[in-house]
């Protein structure tokens, strides 16, 4: 991690480096929600915010994807608004806006309920001021 060494790129590169960098489980893992999100939405824009945390967008922040020592987090900015059958979200659930799910070495991901977890935050960003 050599921070500010790197020269700048576009977010998707420096998406694919954080990936290369981690080199591990998470990399494997944010690589793999990467793919899902793409997959549920291919009009996702990627940004690179906050010192190096992949954020997707679709007419606003659908969700980040946060790498830990122990998780990789993916963070759903209006999660608290969106129906969860599955059951998915087990982190931030407190609060009034967010919800993540918290992914750890070894955990399965149910990729269907992802991916209508991501329909359903683009759906209620592009319904807002509609």
């Amino acid at each position: 991690m050599k921070k500010g060494a790197q020269s700048p790129g576009s977010p998707s590169e420096l998406i694919d480096a954080r990936i290369a960098e981690l080199g591990d489980w998470r990399g494997e893992t944010l690589s793999r929600l990467r793919a899902l999100v793409k997959k549920a939405d291919p009009e996702v824009v990627e940004e690179w915010k906050w010192r190096g945390v992949p954020v997707w967008y679709h007419d606003g922040i659908i969700c980040t994807g946060e790498t830990y020592k122990n998780v990789v987090k993916t963070t759903f900015a209006k999660g608290a608004s969106l129906e969860d059958p599955s059951g998915l979200f087990n982190s931030s659930l407190e609060g009034n806006t967010r919800r993540a799910i918290d992914f750890r070495e070894g955990d399965e991901i149910d990729e269907k309920a992802l991916e209508a977890l991501v329909r359903a935050a683009v759906a209620l960003n592009t319904s807002r001021g509609v």
